[in-house]
């Protein structure tokens, strides 16, 4: 895969990316310790035939690099710029996923003039103290074992009658994959920024059009989450969906339609 060289707030960071497809450009911001295959698959195998698709990894995750020191939502924001710098987008429609919505929201704010639109899910404008108490016990639990992580992020993530559950074998294949995912360093980088989030002065600089969509039963990132970005960002169309955290992933489909759908209107 590519990489890009970029400078961020606290020195260089060099950015891999994943870059696919031909035609309009549409940039991918994947969630905490994930990458963008993991969070995106299916909806990249679905824009890819029209559109140029890029999706950084970001610092923490694949083989991007960086000083070490902690992150801040606007260098990440940084990161995906450069990527699509170096893909040759002028202008991009911006999807994010949790982390990845903040900081795609984050680069709406900066890049104005080069978001053609804009899809958030799961996102939220600043972390409360129950984020600080979830995302820290996510960060002990990972650096005590990447296997008791993935077990708390599929309880919690997932619709109790969600699609790791099906059967035990069926179950133990999730948990071992979001495992292997989960690098502690990587992923506990970012989860010290998911406790700090705060993008609440940025939002309204977002011009893009903007869709936020929220899961009805996200215990991760619940609804008043995203009602609060929705407040924020002039003129954002919030849309409630029958589904948890992971409604990508349990309701693909149904994600890639107003995904597809909101990136393609005039």
């Amino acid at each position: 895969m590519p990489h890009v060289r970029t400078a961020l707030s606290t020195g260089p960071s060099t950015i891999e990316y994943l870059r696919t497809g031909s035609g309009p450009g549409i940039v991918l911001v994947h969630g905490t310790g994930a990458t963008p295959e993991a969070n995106y698959s299916d909806l990249i195998a679905e824009l890819k035939p029209q559109h140029t698709v890029v999706a950084p990894f970001l610092s923490g995750s694949g083989s991007t690099t960086d000083s070490g020191a902690p992150l801040t939502a606007e260098d990440l924001a940084q990161q995906v710029l450069a990527a699509a710098d170096d893909a040759g987008l002028d202008d991009f429609a911006l999807v994010g996923h949790s982390l990845g919505a903040c900081v795609a929201a984050a680069a709406s704010a900066v890049a104005r003039r080069r978001i053609r639109s804009l899809v958030l899910h799961a996102g939220w404008a600043k972390s409360d103290p129950r984020m600080v108490l979830q995302f820290g016990l996510w960060q002990e639990l990972v650096a005590a074992s990447p296997e008791l992580l993935a077990r708390l992020v599929l309880l919690n993530a997932y619709d109790t009658d969600g699609s790791p559950f099906q059967d035990s074998q069926t179950l133990d294949t999730e948990v071992a994959g979001f495992a292997a995912l989960f690098r502690p360093e990587g992923i506990g980088r970012q989860l010290h920024l998911d406790q700090h989030i705060d993008i609440e002065h940025l939002l309204p600089r977002v011009t893009a059009p903007t869709l936020i969509i929220s899961g009805a039963s996200d215990v991760v990132v619940p609804p008043a989450h995203q009602d609060r970005m929705a407040e924020l960002i002039p003129h954002a169309e919030l849309i409630r969906v029958q589904g948890g955290h992971a409604f990508p992933f349990e309701s693909p489909d149904e994600f890639i339609g107003l995904v597809a759908d909101f990136i393609s209107t005039p």
